[in-house]
């Protein structure tokens, strides 16, 4: 990151994210826009006996939220991931949070390998010690995946996948 062409891919990438996220440090504690009260309730207190609490250290210890109908079919999903929470955002767009323990290695080498292979191209991606991100597309669907090493969780990574269908 010592030279100011990868300060500012690093900028981009950051504005990238939080345009297809529709996040910004003003609404982190907000009310979500976009979110109707029955989407909100299910993204904070899904029906008990499917959710994904935590253990004491943070990893997931409860069954898994089901993927939403609406999140691409060939998408690949590393095998055991746990989602957290699924987020019906305003135009279309979905935003689904997993818990994968295969490290975070694995994980970043199941995204490199396994999303080519499904048909999607990524681009402007990123990676650092801790964490990775890379924006990807097929002819029906843009989105971005980041991953995040959990520092509560023995092998644990964060893997968010942001997705909207290309109109």
């Amino acid at each position: 990151m010592g030279t100011p062409l990868s300060a500012a891919v690093l900028a981009g990438a950051v504005l990238s994210l939080a345009a297809v996220t529709g996040c910004s440090a003003a609404s982190k504690h907000a009310e979500r826009p976009g979110v109707t009260p029955y989407q909100a309730k299910r993204v904070t207190d899904p029906p008990a006996g499917n959710t994904a609490g935590a253990a004491p250290h943070g990893c997931p210890t409860a069954a898994s939220l089901p993927l939403p109908k609406e999140f691409p079919d060939n998408l690949p999903v590393p095998d055991g991931a746990v989602v957290t929470s699924v987020e019906h955002r305003t135009g279309g767009r979905l935003v689904v949070a997993t818990v994968v323990r295969g490290g975070f290695d694995t994980t970043l080498a199941f995204l490199h390998t396994q999303l080519p292979k499904a048909g999607y191209i990524p681009e402007e991606g990123e990676v650092e010690e801790d964490d990775a991100e890379s924006n990807f597309f097929t002819e029906t669907v843009r989105g971005r995946w980041a991953l995040r090493k959990m520092p509560d969780c023995e092998g644990g990574v964060y893997l968010t996948y942001l997705t909207a269908a290309v109109s």
